[in-house]
């Protein structure tokens, strides 16, 4: 991963976002991947979006739209209204949220159908989001996500990578297990940071996904 000055493409969208909103572009932080797709990390309070940008570049481009949709949010909801009653967690990727990016997404360079299918491959809840919003498409995506959710379990699941100790190491914005590159998240990632390398799991898979890997 290396960074680097962000592209002139990239600086012009910011721009051309921000003038739409009336608010103050963010500073923008560019770092480049051997991976295909993109990352990033939008931090409002400390003035900055950060993105790490694979190989294709139409997935560079979402991920910063992405990013600059949490920029126009933070400074459209007070804070507060982002915590959920119920659990007390960030409304990260809610319906108020897919309001600004679907249409952001596609009044700047992206077809609806790439939109929600390069979305609904990162978050597969935009696609609920997006057919409540009315977003062309989104309510046949959703159902052909279900339809294919519904194959899965009648799968067969196999090992993929037998039981190994988890050592965490930094791709982009994530944190992976190195044995395996899986992502850990959540409560997984703060239990295996505690335990300092005592932690271990296994990688399972479908055995078509393991045929075709």
């Amino acid at each position: 991963m290396t960074r680097t000055s962000a592209p002139g493409w990239a600086l012009d969208l910011v721009a051309a976002v921000c003038a739409e909103a009336a608010t103050e572009p963010p500073h923008l932080v560019w770092r480049r991947t051997l991976r295909a797709t993109s990352s990033g990390l939008a931090r409002p309070d400390a003035g900055r979006i950060s993105v790490t940008a694979g190989r294709d570049e139409l997935d560079a481009r979402l991920t910063l739209l992405h990013e600059l949709a949490h920029w126009l949010q933070h400074g459209r909801v007070p804070r507060a209204a982002h915590i959920s009653r119920r659990r007390r967690r960030v409304a990260h990727h809610d319906q108020a949220y897919y309001a600004i990016a679907f249409p952001l997404y596609l009044r700047h360079g992206l077809e609806p159908g790439e939109a929600l299918s390069r979305e609904g491959a990162h978050y597969p809840s935009s696609l609920r989001h997006a057919a409540r919003l009315g977003v062309a498409g989104a309510a046949d995506a959703l159902a052909a996500r279900r339809v294919l959710l519904r194959s899965r379990r009648r799968r067969m699941w196999r090992v993929l990578v037998p039981e190994h100790r988890v050592s965490l190491i930094r791709d982009g914005r994530w944190w992976v297990c190195v044995t395996c590159r899986h992502r850990i998240v959540g409560r997984a990632l703060l239990r295996a940071q505690r335990r300092a390398g005592r932690e271990r799991h296994v990688l399972w898979g479908s055995a078509e996904a393991a045929e075709t890997a």
